[in-house]
């Protein structure tokens, strides 16, 4: 398998997407996405593990114009409206299933497109919508070390000028969210972010073993938003370096919105956290855990 080094490479990425408002917002979360984006080289393409795109097979979208999908209830109309007209690029598309070989993946020409996972951090990173987006679902029929070996196979993509980019959040539990609540988590939400972070940090090889930690089962009570980190983790295990901390927090007491950057300079950013200005579901109207946050 081949591997890249820090000076030939484009940077990848783990982003804690959190709420859909964060598509509309500006708050340190959303300025941090914005500094990377401008701090990275432009790609030829950015490839997104969005953990909204769980499936029962490995693909990839592969037409030349992805719709922009409003996956997401309870937000109103500005984002369900919202749209991101960035093309695809069917020719990478094909690229990335050959690298993967003898993994398959399947090239999807009209059946999925952007989805929120993907659309509401890209409006940040990439505003102008001018760089050819690839999803990549996550196949649920796998094992945990299949994704982390997935993103093993996807490293050489890095040096073809591919940005990869896992959305979701480290931890993520809807049915324990505190609408209420802006800032901070419940402690056993820090507990397991902070685990995951030092082993993010340093040895992310061992990003398999979280799920020994006694808080895992909360943090993670579905796998869909934990496994675009294994990408990255599996992306670090392929070039043996580690990655650093983008940006770190909480929103709504049980969603870490903590953000790893692998390769390139972290850029600075503002650490005040304005108040959320967009608004959020009505929890007797639209159920935390029916929201697709």
């Amino acid at each position: 398998m081949e591997t890249s080094t820090a000076s030939s490479c484009m940077p990848a990425a783990f982003i804690g997407h959190g709420s859909p408002t964060n598509t509309l917002e500006d708050n340190r979360f959303t300025r941090s996405w914005r500094a990377f984006g401008a701090a990275v080289p432009k790609p030829r393409a950015v490839l997104v593990v969005s953990a909204h795109w769980y499936a029962a097979v490995t693909a990839v979208t592969a037409m030349a114009r992805p719709r922009t999908i409003h996956d997401l209830f309870g937000f109103g109309e500005r984002l369900q409206t919202f749209e991101y007209p960035a093309p695809g690029a069917p020719d990478i598309a094909r690229e990335i299933r050959d690298i993967v070989k003898p993994r398959f993946v399947g090239l999807d020409q009209d059946a999925w497109g952007i989805d929120h996972g993907s659309w509401s951090v890209l409006a940040h990173v990439f505003p102008q919508a001018d760089v050819p987006v690839i999803q990549l679902s996550i196949n649920g029929t796998k094992d945990f070390a299949y994704h982390v070996d997935l993103g093993e196979r996807l490293a050489p993509l890095r040096e073809r000028g591919i940005l990869i980019l896992g959305s979701g959040n480290v931890v993520h539990n809807l049915g324990r969210i505190d609408w209420g609540r802006r800032d901070g988590a419940f402690d056993w939400a820090v507990r397991f972010d902070e685990a995951a972070r030092e082993i993010m940090t340093t040895r992310p090889e061992d990003v398999l073993s979280l799920q020994q930690h006694p808080d895992f089962e909360a943090a993670v009570p579905t796998p869909d938003h934990f496994i675009p980190l294994l990408y990255l983790a599996g992306l670090a295990k392929a070039c043996r370096r580690t990655p650093r901390m983008l940006v770190e927090g909480y929103a709504l007491g049980s969603l870490s919105m903590t953000s790893y950057m692998l390769d390139g300079a972290c850029p600075a950013t503002d650490s005040e956290q304005p108040p959320i200005a967009e608004p959020l579901p009505d929890p007797s109207v639209v159920p935390p855990d029916q929201t697709n946050i």
